[in-house]
């Protein structure tokens, strides 16, 4: 057991002198994760609020005014224009200066005061989807309130009294993230896809480039057993990687405000494994890749994309097609963005996030083993 740590210890000194040589690449795997939080952080967003509004109204009264104010008191809308023709929809929405378009037809304020069934058009720009439905529920939700007063209205000017009548007043709180931030929620999923992106990528040529320096013959001639070899690339990447994870949590805590409501030694743990388990998938990589450049391609396909699109970070798993949900499964970062969130958010501990935990510990070994087997087999040749 001392020969193999001996050898092991020998295998990470090599590959930190590695680094050290290289200064600017080392500034680069520390400074790119921050870069890249501050950077999806702050462009990435799913609120929508303050949705450019046009407004045409055909009827010019007391009451579409009123209406119209409706809009403007709403944090939801922002009305951004007023047209007198159709003309005003089609140039808003072909200039992206507006999203949403309320058109008040002639005889809105005849039909309100007579007690018919007054209509209004609402149009939306479909192109965007989520503000899209979002603008569709909060203008639905808006002419509802609207209704509703007007009921009261009409009832108070007939001498009704309406207070004794049965009403549903629905008392809604949201958990976990009460004002429904968006960059809350982003963050800790992006700790698990920016981690996957930085250690998927550079690990994926450390093998390689043991064949490009010439190095690799020597090797195989030497005592080093294959997994030995592979614990001794991983462990300089993963103490790099961890101190990525710290400096990405203390950002994400310190200037967006996420908090922490789980256990820390749960997400140093799942960090532990989820860096282990992308840094044995870079292995992997590095083992069948023919050349640098194919291992950095094949890197970015199986790192970024599948991080990005299949862990959970944008799109909930629950509503893509089963298979893919399936498939997601192969990549760690699903596992991750899971105790990440619910470490942060939910406040989990050990007993919510043990499968995650051990489908990462799994994952990692898995990840070694093979990527062992399959240079062994590639030296072999």
């Amino acid at each position: 057991m001392r020969a193999t740590w001996t050898r092991i210890g020998a295998i990470v000194i090599k590959e930190f002198k590695h680094l050290l040589r290289d200064p600017r690449s080392l500034f680069a795997v520390v400074m790119i994760p921050i870069v890249q939080l501050l950077l999806f952080a702050w462009a990435i967003s799913f609120d929508v609020d303050h949705v450019p509004t046009v407004v045409v109204d055909f009827d010019n009264t007391h009451a579409s005014s009123d209406y119209v104010r409706s809009y403007d008191a709403s944090t939801f809308f922002r009305v951004v224009g007023h047209g007198s023709d159709l003309s005003t929809i089609d140039t808003a929405f072909d200039g992206g200066t507006a999203r949403v378009a309320v058109i008040i037809p002639a005889g809105f304020e005849h039909t309100v005061n007579t007690g018919g069934k007054a209509e209004v058009s609402v149009l939306i720009d479909g192109s965007e989807p989520n503000s899209a439905k979002i603008s569709q529920a909060y203008s639905v939700a808006l002419n509802q309130l609207y209704d509703q007063s007007m009921t009261r209205a009409w009832a108070a000017s007939q001498g009704l009294d309406l207070t004794g009548l049965g009403m549903l007043e629905p008392r809604i709180r949201t958990w976990y993230n009460p004002e429904r931030n968006s960059t809350i929620f982003l963050v800790p999923g992006l700790i698990a896809v920016i981690i996957a992106i930085v250690t998927v990528q550079q690990t994926a040529v450390t093998l390689v480039r043991e064949r490009v320096l010439g190095t690799e013959e020597q090797l195989q001639v030497s005592p080093l057993r294959r997994v030995e070899l592979m614990v001794g690339k991983l462990l300089p990447w993963t103490l790099i990687a961890f101190a990525d994870v710290v400096v990405i949590v203390a950002l994400g805590m310190v200037v967006f405000g996420v908090p922490l409501r789980g256990d820390p030694a749960v997400l140093a743990l799942g960090s532990v494994l989820f860096v282990f388990a992308s840094l044995g998938m870079g292995l992997l990589i590095s083992a069948v890749a023919p050349s640098s450049e194919t291992a950095n391609i094949m890197a970015l396909l199986i790192a970024f994309l599948p991080s990005f699109l299949l862990s959970g970070l944008a799109f909930p798993l629950d509503q893509i097609p089963v298979v893919l949900q399936w498939f997601s499964g192969l990549f760690p970062a699903r596992y991750m963005v899971t105790i990440s969130r619910g470490v942060f958010l939910k406040g989990a501990g050990f007993v919510d996030l043990w499968p995650q935990l051990l489908a990462l510990a799994v994952y990692a070994m898995v990840m070694v083993g093979v990527a062992a087997r399959l240079y062994g087999r590639r030296a072999g040749r």
